[in-house]
């Protein structure tokens, strides 16, 4: 089979890291999951959205950019399946985000964006929404149980704005209001029959000119001979982007420390601290700023 990256999208709740864990051993495919859970922002983001947005969406938007570094490594020898597109930071961030803090956002957004490699298939998934209320409750992660329905009914929305019009890469729409590929066998092989049929797979192995075409065209990666940033500032990027990841982990492990009467100098946090220190002087390096003495 030759290598393809398909990227799952759609609301809270629709279910796709499920159908991600479940179409990867009939892909024999590789996975990439969202790292939601090491937000330490997104807790407390649920319970004052106006107040974390700007916090929460930044760690996502670096950390997703981090993990997406993967996906050309990966697919040049196996298929890839995500449960999420990079361009979800962008959606979610003209929900969360507005005035100055929204344009510093999509500064760094433009950048970054066009150095994602794209997908060959995006499957978006929706459903409506007091059905994706009940998966959230029925899933019972502690930070959701007061999730509030309008949020979820505008997320929603978002997506099905962005989708109306979407053509960064072949697009799978996929209505799971009735459609419990869960318990139902028949459901998740008609699910995987469509997926073949997009990307001219298995079954369907005699692929049709034009979807080879859509597929090879949705990978974009930088030019050498156009750099998008040059290479100093490139480097003075990753290390900036590692440094803010490391911070934001070091944060959730003092929130965590903050009750306790001593810090074990073995323990996670002093490991992080450590390992967000050599990040920040990686960076002070690439930018020419020398130790004081």
């Amino acid at each position: 089979m030759k290598p393809f990256f398909l990227a799952i999208e759609g609301p809270i709740g629709v279910g796709k890291t499920t159908l991600a864990r479940l179409l990867q051993p009939r892909f024999e495919a590789e996975l990439l999951l969202e790292a939601f859970d090491e937000n330490p922002f997104l807790s407390d983001f649920y319970g004052d959205r106006a107040r974390y947005a700007f916090q929460t969406q930044m760690f996502f938007l670096l950390s997703r950019y981090r993990q997406q570094q993967e996906i050309a490594r990966v697919i040049a020898r196996e298929p890839l399946i995500g449960d999420y597109t990079f361009g979800k930071d962008a959606l979610f961030a003209r929900l969360n985000l507005e005035g100055d803090e929204l344009d510093m956002y999509h500064r760094l957004y433009t950048v970054l964006a066009d150095r994602i490699v794209r997908p060959d298939l995006v499957i978006h998934l929706k459903a409506d929404t007091d059905d994706l209320m009940a998966r959230i409750a029925a899933r019972d992660r502690p930070y959701e149980r007061e999730m509030d329905r309008d949020y979820i009914a505008r997320v929603a929305e978002a997506y099905a704005r962005h989708f109306s019009g979407y053509t960064a890469a072949p697009l799978l729409t996929v209505d799971t209001t009735n459609l419990n590929y869960v318990a139902d066998g028949s459901a998740l092989a008609f699910v995987e029959g469509r997926v073949r049929r997009a990307l001219g797979i298995g079954a369907y192995q005699q692929a049709l000119p034009q979807i080879e075409q859509m597929g090879k065209s949705a990978v974009r990666e930088p030019r050498p001979t156009e750099p998008i940033i040059s290479p100093p500032a490139g480097r003075a990027l990753a290390a900036f982007l590692a440094a803010n990841e490391m911070m934001g982990r070091l944060g959730a492990l003092l929130a965590e420390a903050a009750t306790e009467t001593g810090i074990d100098p073995d323990s996670r946090l002093q490991t992080t601290a450590r390992a967000a220190l050599d990040h920040v002087q990686d960076l002070a390096t690439v930018l020419g700023i020398a130790p004081e003495a």
